[in-house]
């Protein structure tokens, strides 16, 4: 039998509610409205391990020369209720991660909750339920990443793909989350994918597998699911038309083209109002009076920080080992930036 649970997420139109109430509920800030947003940060590597013995010495902390997903889980889920203290209330989580390096042009390296089969590593679904479990608590809200490029080549075939779809929704529902909003694939217009399944123009079987097994499992804990796209792109028309929240991303954009892609997907025909959540950004100058981060609160877009940092256990939320604290000016940066546009106290 599930746990009872402490926090629901719902989407009433283009706005994020938690337990019933709009998030950041009659805040201004620089006369702007920042209710019903879901300010968040990337945090894929929550739950990251490598089971390929030839790189897993990438990952040694620098203390003990060892890596140790335990510790990495543990560690992450001492730091969130800091992150929340600052107004934070989502951050994005991987079930594959993300690239350990910030970014990559190869991944050797074997990350992922999933067995090629498409069935689930116990380890990884016990990591993952400490920070759930947590973020219940907390009254935050976790965007589950299921599938990263890089990583899908690991799966024998397409069934494994819909089969791990399949086994991680019904997790999901067997354990009672509802602070959980799933994205099916990370920048699923990325070349490098090797599952045609996670494609653009097949990523949309996958988000209705979601939603029909959402309704038929439990209609009132239906999972809200959308896919990204990679920095400035526009989603399909068929996944805007899907999709109950649109997830775009803002890596390697021009300053000015940001509000162009938001005016972009909501004048598609098949946009309908859904929220628009940016949840991988890597602008940051959190100092200066315009950047993306304020940009898109102006235009009613949630944003996203991401940190990809270095092989370096002090920089970035990325590259592991990760420093989950408040470890870098840069980071500090943002969560001054966030508690100041939230009005959160900063104590926890």
């Amino acid at each position: 039998m599930s746990k009872r649970r402490h926090t629901h997420v719902q989407i009433n139109g283009g706005q994020f509610l938690i337990n019933g109430q709009l998030t950041y509920k009659c805040r201004e800030w620089h006369n702007c409205s920042i209710e019903g947003l879901l300010l968040n940060s990337r945090m894929v590597q929550g739950i990251f391990d490598d089971s390929n013995p030839q790189t897993q010495h990438r990952w040694a902390y620098p203390d003990t020369g060892v890596w140790c997903p335990d510790r990495n889980t543990r560690e992450f889920a001492q730091h969130m209720k800091e992150w929340r203290s600052h107004g934070l209330l989502a951050f994005t989580l991987g079930l594959q991660g993300g690239s350990p390096e910030g970014y990559s042009r190869s991944q050797p390296w074997r990350n992922s909750a999933f067995l090629p089969d498409g069935s689930l590593d116990i380890a990884y679904m016990n990591r993952l339920e400490v920070i759930l479990d947590q973020a219940d608590e907390l009254g935050m809200v976790v965007i589950l990443n299921y599938f990263y490029f890089g990583q899908d080549n690991r799966f024998e075939s397409e069934r494994a793909v819909q089969q791990a779809t399949a086994n991680a929704t019904a997790w999901l529902h067997d354990k009672g989350y509802t602070n959980v909003l799933i994205e099916i694939a990370n920048e699923c217009d990325n070349v490098k994918y090797y599952q045609p399944i996670l494609k653009p123009d097949r990523i949309t079987e996958l988000i209705e597998l979601v939603q029909i097994m959402s309704r038929a499992i439990s209609p009132e804990q239906q999972l809200a699911v959308g896919t990204s796209f990679i920095g400035g792109s526009i989603p399909t028309d068929r996944v805007v038309e899907l999709s109950d929240f649109i997830l775009i991303h803002g890596n390697g954009m021009d300053m000015n083209w940001l509000p162009l892609q938001i005016e972009a997907v909501r004048r598609k025909t098949a946009y309908r109002g859904q929220p628009i959540v940016n949840n991988e950004d890597d602008h940051f100058d959190f100092d200066l009076e315009d950047n993306h981060l304020i940009r898109s609160i102006q235009l009613g877009v949630s944003w996203g920080y991401f940190d990809p940092g270095a092989n370096d256990y002090l920089n970035g939320y990325q590259s592991v080992p990760v420093n989950w604290g408040l470890s870098t000016e840069r980071k500090m940066a943002f969560f001054r930036k966030v508690q100041e546009i939230t009005g959160a106290s900063g104590q926890e």
